[in-house]
């Protein structure tokens, strides 16, 4: 069953309502990023960032590597960073910063990344890449596949502990993360042993009904989508590419993935995005959970010093990655058993 606009709930939750207006109070009115030089709109977003960024857990180490330029894939130099919880299990995430494609950083986002870390007792790879519109497409994609590629065959590089490796991201950071494992599926290359995706955006259609519903937020805008678009694919034609908005795959493309975990803002233009992929991997058979967390905007991982739905909602994902980590290496026990 679709949804339509007028089903998709715009209340806030008190949490959600009271938070966006103390943080309207503090900063006054603000200019749209996307319509500010890319630089500008870039900086004011790691401004806008700094207030969640604060209290950040304890990690047993922190630590960047810097990945080199593959000039047969067409990488580019890659700083990464390397969060290490002090209770660790198996199992490394690699982590895509959401951002638009234009904005954001490993240090915008690290509070989300290190709460991840605790929530699933794995490593967190964060991945510094290529932002448009100096990058468009696919250079940023190229740079996250070339780290996935790093962490498949040279895990030592990073002292990390073999073992299953996830690949996750929020927003742009998801579609990035989505592509990467669909662009290693399709090189014939081992993919990730699974996904945990947040609020992304798999397609360049803004006339989905939560675009129609959630056009002018609040947080999240259509105006701002299509503006992201236009950096990140500027061309019409190249937005229907499979690697650039990952649901124009094919079915049998989204069979083949691995397992997925999807999770949804109830509020956010890109709410009918994951609800569209959710039902097509239904469609294939497949059992991939997809949550809403209602009354809650778009980026609202970024709140948990602030939010307990955001720490509620990480808390979910952490299991989840547990769960997807432990059913690998139970499959690859029973696999070694039978040669």
């Amino acid at each position: 069953m679709r949804e339509r606009p007028e089903e998709l709930s715009a209340d806030l939750t008190p949490d959600m309502a009271a938070l966006m207006l103390r943080v309207a109070e503090e900063d006054g009115p603000q200019p749209d990023p996307t319509l500010l030089p890319a630089a500008e709109g870039r900086a004011a977003a790691a401004k806008a960032n700094q207030r969640w960024n604060v209290d950040l857990p304890a990690m047993a180490d922190i630590r960047e590597y810097l990945i080199p330029a593959d000039t047969a894939l067409g990488s580019a130099a890659c700083r990464t960073r390397v969060l290490i919880p002090e209770e660790r299990g198996p199992g490394t995430l690699l982590f895509v910063h959401g951002g638009g494609f234009a904005f954001c950083s490993p240090e915008t986002h690290e509070r989300c990344a290190r709460v991840l870390a605790v929530e699933s007792g794995m490593a967190v790879v964060v991945p510094d890449y290529r932002l448009a519109p100096e990058h468009p497409y696919p250079a940023g994609l190229l740079d996250v596949v070339a780290c996935f590629r790093a962490l498949v065959s040279r895990p030592s590089t990073f002292e990390l502990e073999p073992g299953p490796l996830l690949m996750s991201g929020d927003s742009a950071g998801a579609n990035l993360a989505l592509a990467a494992t669909l662009h290693e599926q399709r090189s014939g290359r081992t993919p990730p042993d699974g996904g945990i995706l947040f609020y992304g955006v798999y397609s360049a259609d803004h006339t989905s009904p939560s675009h129609i519903r959630f056009a002018e937020g609040p947080g999240l805008t259509t105006a701002k989508m299509k503006r992201y678009w236009d950096w990140y694919v500027p061309s019409h034609e190249a937005r229907r590419d499979v690697l650039a908005a990952p649901l124009e795959a094919s079915d049998s493309e989204l069979k083949a993935l691995p397992p997925l975990w999807l999770q949804a803002a109830g509020i956010d233009p890109l709410l009918s995005d994951t609800l569209a992929l959710g039902r097509r991997l239904h469609d294939q058979g497949r059992d991939d959970p997809v949550s809403v967390v209602p009354g809650v905007v778009h980026g609202f991982l970024q709140m948990t010093a602030s939010l307990q739905a955001a720490r509620d909602a990480l808390a979910a994902a952490g299991a989840a990655a547990r769960k997807l980590a432990q059913t690998n290496e139970k499959q690859t026990m029973h696999q070694r058993r039978k040669s």
